[in-house]
């Protein structure tokens, strides 16, 4: 919460009922060296508010669900908290803090159970 990730991430399922704009504070491609870089909702609305609008990942699962970002573009979880810290809320998140954020992450995996 003191690093600002739940202004995005709150709900049942921490995260994935919002679209908000990846790159508040640069240019999301420079942080994750995104091959191609994604315009997001923008692509099919062509509205210039739309322009890197995406959808607010699920953090349920969010261990197994690698690599990350829309594109697939960054391997390491703890490295994906670092760069939304700083894309985000413009924050240097320590690696002391991200190690902590990505332990609580972790504990949000479970088993996929199908009926």
């Amino acid at each position: 919460m003191d690093n600002g990730c739940t202004t995005c991430h709150s709900g049942v399922a921490i995260g994935g009922q919002l679209m908000q704009k990846l790159g508040l504070y640069g240019e999301y491609s420079k942080f994750t060296n995104s091959q191609k870089v994604d315009m997001g909702l923008y692509e099919r609305t062509k509205k210039e508010g739309d322009q890197f609008l995406f959808k607010v990942a699920n953090l349920r699962n969010i261990e197994k669900t690698y690599p990350y970002f829309h594109d697939g573009s960054v391997a390491s979880l703890k490295e994906t908290i670092k760069i939304m810290g700083k894309l985000q809320v413009n924050k240097d998140i320590s690696d002391a803090d991200a190690n902590d954020i990505e332990a609580f992450l972790k504990t949000l995996t479970a088993d996929v159970k199908y009926k």
